[in-house]
């Protein structure tokens, strides 16, 4: 685990499980009936309305989670570090959840990367 949260981030593995997850503020989600969550990210950008004058193409990207990305994206709650979340994972979803830290740490690196939380 934790040559993966150093290669992730750059910093001790102790150091990484105590940063603390942001939503962005300009992300939009919608709770589906079924109880998951939809991310809603705009697709405004330049090349994205250049590919629109050619083809239809949606203006919002939809990115639906599964159970656990939507346990994940309820908990990051601006106080919460990585490990605060990772110990609620453990305790709600048991051996389904493991390996804990390695698969949270890539999901949140996912989001930062594509601008749905910081750190």
């Amino acid at each position: 685990m934790r040559s993966m949260v150093q290669r992730l981030e750059g910093i001790s593995a102790k150091n990484s499980l105590a940063l603390i997850p942001v939503k962005s503020k300009t992300i939009k989600w919608e709770n589906k009936d079924n109880g998951l969550i939809e991310l809603l990210l705009p697709r405004d950008g330049l090349m994205d309305r250049l590919v629109r004058l050619f083809k239809d193409t949606p203006e919002v990207m939809r990115v639906q989670l599964d159970d656990l990305g939507t346990y994940v994206w309820q908990a990051v709650d601006g106080s919460r570090t990585i490990e605060d979340i990772g110990l609620l994972l453990k305790a709600e979803f048991g051996d389904k959840a493991e390996p804990v830290y390695e698969r949270l740490i890539v999901f949140l690196q996912l989001l930062k990367n594509n601008g749905f939380i910081s750190y």
